[in-house]
């Protein structure tokens, strides 16, 4: 049973040792001085202009939040691809169902006017 997990953690090890590898030559071979352009912060090549504590706007997290929601979407519809192919039809109906509740996010969302520049 444990020769089964055998090549696992030898792939384990051989990423950790690379990764260790690549720290390590990294230490190793960077020059490590500091200066103010290294040590400013970066915004999208744009120099800091404003206090980092300023409120953003609700419709920017409700959009991450729909990303989100239907990129597990996605995650979501390949296994059942597969699953369908060998298992009964009640699985092609639940998919449906799972389908038309996020079809119906997507309007309630669109009806709010949370896809919409303002």
């Amino acid at each position: 049973m444990l020769q089964e997990y055998l090549p696992v953690l030898i792939f384990l090890g051989v990423a950790a040792g690379i990764g260790a590898l690549l720290l390590t030559l990294g230490f190793l071979i960077g020059s490590g001085k500091k200066y103010d352009e290294k040590l400013s912060p970066y915004e999208c090549g744009f120099e800091p202009f404003e206090d980092s504590r300023i409120k953003f706007d609700v419709r920017y997290y409700l959009v991450a939040i729909l990303f989100i929601i239907f990129d597990l979407e996605i995650a979501f519809l390949f296994p059942w691809a597969v699953i369908y192919l060998t298992e009964i039809p009640a699985v092609f109906y639940e998919m449906l169902i799972f389908i038309a509740i996020l079809f119906f996010g997507v309007v309630y969302s669109w009806r709010k006017g949370v896809l919409q520049r303002r």
